[in-house]
């Protein structure tokens, strides 16, 4: 699957890595830790037509530069807000998935005016206690395993074991990414994301765009559970839950997504406030 030309693409001033793609109103999608804005060439392929669509490489990530040695979820949203000035983009809907979920999030509890619509794909909140444990025995794997051994891992629990048929091409593109990744963003980011699932715990009352809460029905870490109570936190708050799905499914599930978003974002353009109806 090989995403539309860019109309824009490049390094920006802060080094930021980005691509630009369509026209009309802009959609910028965050990836998670250990991908890169390869991942959402399906998003890219769907959304382009009707939006300018906008991805990056989040900090110690593909070719941007790494994030401070003890980073906080303002850095990552600083970025964002950078990209967005540097091309000239005042208001956007922002999408991210997992730990770009937590960008996301960040973001428009900071720039609420600058965001058309937040949109968390398989985010984390509120972790129980045998979660976290899960996530901190993961940070610690860090240090003392193989690269190859954590990027099986990491593979099993996002597709299973053995990888279903149908979705070798997107394990297969995960482990290339995984095995690319900068050794040391990758380890400064998850850090964070390992730390950061009660970052808005108390916060998103205070959200102020529509918010879209879309998981997967199998998806352990980021359970339809923690979508329910984000968008319950959230005065403009919906969830969705999308079946057979777990943790990739912005690639498993491009279609499925979608459909999901797509009306979602109309919507949030029109100033819909009924999105349960979206």
């Amino acid at each position: 699957m090989q995403p539309p030309p860019s109309r824009a693409r490049g390094i920006l001033a802060d080094g930021t890595c980005h691509a630009v793609f369509g026209q009309g109103t802009a959609v910028v999608f965050i990836h998670g830790v250990g991908m890169s804005q390869d991942v959402w060439t399906p998003q890219v392929i769907g959304f382009c037509r009707q939006h300018t669509v906008v991805t990056y490489d989040m900090l110690g990530h593909g070719q941007s530069p790494l994030p401070p040695e003890q980073a906080s979820l303002g850095d990552y949203a600083e970025q964002l807000r950078r990209l967005l000035d540097q091309l000239g983009i005042q208001r956007a809907h922002v999408v991210g998935h997992s730990m770009g979920a937590l960008v996301a999030l960040e973001f428009a509890l900071r720039e609420p005016g600058r965001c058309l619509s937040v949109t968390a794909l398989n985010g984390v909140y509120c972790r129980s206690e045998a979660q976290r444990q899960a996530v901190m025995d993961r940070v610690q794997s860090l240090h003392s395993s193989s690269s190859m051994a954590g990027i099986d891992n990491t593979l099993s629990r996002w597709f299973g074991e053995p990888v279903p048929a149908a979705l070798v091409p997107a394990a297969q593109l995960c482990r290339r990414l995984l095995g690319s990744v900068n050794l040391t963003g990758y380890a400064r980011t998850y850090q964070l994301f390992a730390h950061s699932d009660r970052a808005h715990e108390g916060r998103l009352s205070e959200l102020q765009p529509p918010a879209l809460f879309m998981t997967g029905e199998f998806d352990p870490n980021s359970t339809p559970d923690m979508s329910q109570a984000m968008a319950e936190a959230a005065p403009r708050g919906t969830r969705r839950v999308l079946a057979n799905e777990r943790h990739m499914m912005c690639l498993t599930g491009a279609p499925q997504v979608h459909a999901e978003l797509q009306p979602f974002l109309l919507a949030a353009e029109a100033g819909t406030t009924d999105l349960e109806a979206a």
